[in-house]
């Protein structure tokens, strides 16, 4: 049974439905993400899965308990879960998301298309092949090879395709919402080869400094904004390296997990004005097993602990909006992780390393919710969201073929 599943996997075919997809430009919150998953419904019920489509009801879901954050404006979104199989909860839940983020500068991309999916030698290039879309196609190319292969399953086999992703996890959280489940999930994010296991978190937050505004003639007059934030970021950067001073072993080789980064700063309203508010939002990273509360809490201390005169008068306001990620980790000693190494040995003549994730997934909304979960996936992630983003066709095919063996051993072929 499974050399009849590898056999109906079609390299070809599974390339061609990548650059498909890849040239659906479902940047997160547009209606191309909403299309992405509607051709996925359209593909999935081709390969004989009962396919359970529905709009997402945003007013509810951010009312309810454990809401993941959005940052990305949304006036819609799907969520698509396909089964197939016998009776009872999935044996295996493949989960991969559609959305991708914005394409930065264009002419970052050296005049090519973003969205163009093009191929030289072994690697396709453009904007999602690494995260995730190649790890999306190789769950819908395992479906369409248990399909075409004629094997049946004794225990279900679900496939989750969900959006938002990028900006907090929105399209995970409604598939849980919604009562899709399964004895244990394997996320395809770009993962180099290796196991990934637990995934550090990441709380998107929001500074507000304040200044005196002056004529740029007086600026003696005034306090510059800008200026008085810079002692706020040397604290940012000091607690910054507090905070991975002890690194866990599955981090090994990453001197940083727990980053924390600044990623838009805007000050001032007219060139010849002292600046009197500076905005800035970034991320800080949530270590292992962390509460979010604690993070969040280590964080305004150090911001409000700044030895600034003005800043004691006049202390940065802290908000925490966007996506709030927490940490999430594979139950300890969990069979998953041998059944995936198993498969990926069988395929590579190798057993994959284990290690841990520096950002924020889908992982700890699945763990949350009592579904074993870890990544193993196609793709570099150092390639995720820059203009050289790209995804080696060699790594897709030699993940799908040890995710098929996968969803054929715990599914169990009749």
């Amino acid at each position: 049974m499974e050399a009849r599943v590898l056999d109906a996997l079609d390299p070809a075919e599974t390339v061609n439905l990548l650059a498909e997809t890849v040239r659906v430009p479902s940047i997160t919150g547009t209606d191309a993400e909403s299309e992405l998953q509607h051709r996925l419904a359209r593909l999935l019920t081709e390969a004989g899965m009962d396919v359970d489509v529905w709009q997402l009801d945003l007013a509810d879901l951010a009312s309810r308990p454990g809401f993941p954050g959005t940052e990305a404006p949304r006036t819609e979104g799907y969520g698509l879960v396909a089964v197939t199989g016998g009776e009872g909860p999935p044996a295996l839940a493949l989960q991969g998301h559609v959305d991708v983020v914005p394409i930065g500068d264009p002419a970052q991309w050296q005049g090519k298309d973003p969205f163009a999916a093009t191929i030289s030698g072994d690697v396709l290039h453009g904007r999602g092949a690494c995260d995730m879309k190649a790890g999306l196609v190789a769950n819908l190319a395992v479906a369409r090879a248990i399909h075409k292969a004629g094997v049946r399953l004794a225990r279900p086999l679900a496939v989750h395709c969900v959006a938002s992703e990028e900006d907090g996890g929105l399209g995970a959280f409604a598939t849980l919402a919604r009562g899709h489940t399964a004895e244990a999930a394997v996320i395809t994010e770009p993962t180099s080869g290796a196991i990934i296991t637990a995934n550090a978190g990441a709380l998107t937050f929001r500074l507000e400094v304040a200044g005196r505004a002056a004529h740029g003639a007086t600026r003696y007059e005034g306090v510059n904004a800008i200026e008085v934030f810079w002692p706020v970021f040397a604290a940012i950067r000091r607690l910054e390296a507090e905070r991975n001073g002890d690194v866990p072993e599955l981090f090994r080789g990453n001197a940083m997990p727990y980053p924390i980064e600044i990623g838009t700063v805007r000050a001032g309203d007219w060139a010849s004005s002292v600046p009197d508010l500076l905005v800035a939002e970034g991320r800080l990273g949530v270590r292992l097993d962390e509460d979010p509360a604690e993070a969040r809490a280590a964080f305004e201390a150090a911001v409000a602990d700044v030895a600034h005169p003005w800043l004691r008068a006049n202390p940065p306001a802290v908000t925490w909006p966007g996506g709030q990620y927490a940490s999430g980790r594979l139950p300890a000693g969990h069979e998953l992780l041998g059944a995936v190494a198993g498969a990926v040995a069988d395929v590579t003549g190798t057993v994959p390393a284990e290690s841990a994730a520096p950002y924020g997934s889908d992982l700890r909304l699945y763990t949350a919710g009592g579904i074993p979960t870890l990544h193993y996936g196609p793709g570099d992630v150092r390639f995720a969201h820059a203009p050289r983003e790209q995804v080696e066709l060699r790594e897709l095919h030699e993940v799908t073929r040890a995710l098929a063996l996968l969803a054929v051993r715990r599914c169990r072929a009749l």
